[in-house]
């Protein structure tokens, strides 16, 4: 793999950045934001000149002259539902972005910031007399939108089902199998369970997320932040019980919900540790929360009558092995279960830009209509 490649992601906080040269990492890093500097802005949307400055300023500081950079990977912000897939960043993206049609998040700058980095390093390029342009893309959007037609009936005609998972980790650990067994990555029937913050369960057939739940929307698994799928009943008396806004209701849903709910923390390392100490509660928990994705993956299963090659858990909380272990036993029947733990969010953005310098990817253009 030939080039340099700079992958963005922003989140909340924080700016994870990391700079590859000829698909090897250089260096990573996380750009921590203070709360002062982020309290100086209404919005997280006016964020992006500041972060902008402290990713360009970071790579000063290490060395890295922006006209050596060839291609701008980022995360991809809350964009209209489209395919799986790499995306160049236009005008068409960047207005749904700035607009936040589908949502205000910080994962929205990514786009925005690499696009602006992409100009600059071409301004660069064209004063030090170097050819070649350099592009900002996203790849694999949270909101990719391949789901069967009827895994997007829901109870109501209007709430059907919809896709927000982590689409470019599971894919990127659905490619990693693939080459790790020597197999075509789009021959394979995998479900994926990444578990970090949020939890999304994700199957995957000839290369396509064609199921998943809405791991921002209220739907799926338990996870260290957010509640999953609740009761219907018991969430009307809450929302109708004037204790609580229409905001402070979705946050229970997701922020404060799962393991912040229980215990005031989204650390599973600390829940861990408790359980292990004889604290039951925290057991409990644990045991509910591996029950909790072990059920969601077996569902998934049904959509292709159990006919799945492999059972992959990702994410940050797959560093627990107990943890993997009581998941794997539950349904390690339906399939083999392989473990890679982490994020790896700026790695698959690297390899999916190495895959774009090289041709194996085609860029496909974002027109804001929903299935691109």
């Amino acid at each position: 793999m030939k080039g340099r490649v700079l992958a963005i992601n922003t989140g909340s906080t924080s700016t994870k950045i990391g700079f590859f040269v000829d698909g090897s990492i250089v260096f990573d890093q996380n750009l921590v934001h203070s709360v002062s500097d982020l309290s100086k802005y209404s919005s997280v949307m006016d964020q992006d000149l500041m972060r902008r400055d402290a990713i360009t300023e970071f790579l000063s500081e290490k060395g890295v002259a922006l006209e050596d950079i060839d291609i701008v990977m980022a995360r991809a912000g809350l964009i209209t539902p489209v395919g799986t897939g790499v995306y160049e960043v236009n005008k068409a993206m960047r207005d749904a972005l700035v607009e936040a049609r589908n949502g205000v998040h910080a994962c929205n700058l990514s786009g925005l910031i690499a696009d602006d980095i992409a100009v600059e390093v071409n301004d660069a390029r064209r004063r030090h007399g170097i050819g070649g342009v350099c592009r900002a893309y996203i790849a694999d959007a949270a909101m990719a939108d391949e789901m069967l037609p009827e895994a997007k009936v829901g109870g109501l005609p209007e709430f059907p089902r919809r896709a927000l998972c982590h689409a470019l980790n599971s894919r990127a650990m659905v490619r990693r199998y693939a080459r790790d067994k020597g197999v075509d990555y789009k021959s394979l029937t995998v479900i994926v369970a990444h578990m970090g913050g949020g939890t999304s369960v994700t199957l995957h057939r000839d290369g396509r997320i064609i199921d998943t739940n809405d791991a921002h929307g209220g739907d799926g698994p338990i996870s260290a932040e957010r509640a999953g799928s609740v009761p219907g009943f018991p969430l009307v008396e809450m929302c109708f019980s004037g204790r609580y806004t229409k905001d402070e209701v979705k946050k229970r849903l997701v922020g404060q919900g799962g393991a912040v709910a229980w215990f005031g923390t989204n650390d599973f390392r600390e829940i861990a540790a408790r359980a292990e100490a004889g604290d039951d509660r925290c057991r409990l928990f644990i045991d509910g929360y591996c029950l909790s994705v072990a059920k969601y993956i077996a569902g998934l299963s049904t959509d292709v009558c159990g006919k799945v090659d492999a059972i992959i858990l990702t994410g940050g909380i797959a560093n627990n092995r107990k943890m993997m272990d009581a998941i794997g036993t539950r349904v390690s029947f339906i399939a083999p279960v392989s473990v890679y733990p982490g994020e790896n969010e700026l790695e698959s953005l690297a390899d999916n830009g190495y895959r774009i310098l090289s041709g194996e990817f085609v860029a496909k253009t974002y027109s804001g209509n929903s299935g691109d």
